[in-house]
């Protein structure tokens, strides 16, 4: 997901959403088309090392992720 975002591609993934101040979720997130931000720094997000921002290239908008949470790669099923 990194190299294919620092050459510039996009891809697509899933992930089950969870908001960790709400303690909720609101079920899986498909996203088409997306690309990775840069990692935030742990100073100023303590679960900087378990998420992951990125943009959703067909809305702009930016967002993140947990890690663990991530179901999808390019409609490969991921497993840990």
């Amino acid at each position: 997901m990194r190299r294919i975002s620092s050459d510039g591609g996009n891809f697509s993934f899933s992930f089950m959403s969870y908001d960790s101040s709400r303690n909720e979720s609101v079920g899986i997130v498909t996203v088409a088309r997306g690309r990775l931000r840069k990692r935030e720094s742990e100073r100023y997000n303590r679960y900087a090392e378990m998420m992951e921002g990125y943009v959703d290239l067909d809305t702009l908008e930016f967002r993140h992720f947990y890690q663990p949470l991530l179901m999808t790669f390019n409609g490969i099923k991921l497993t840990l």
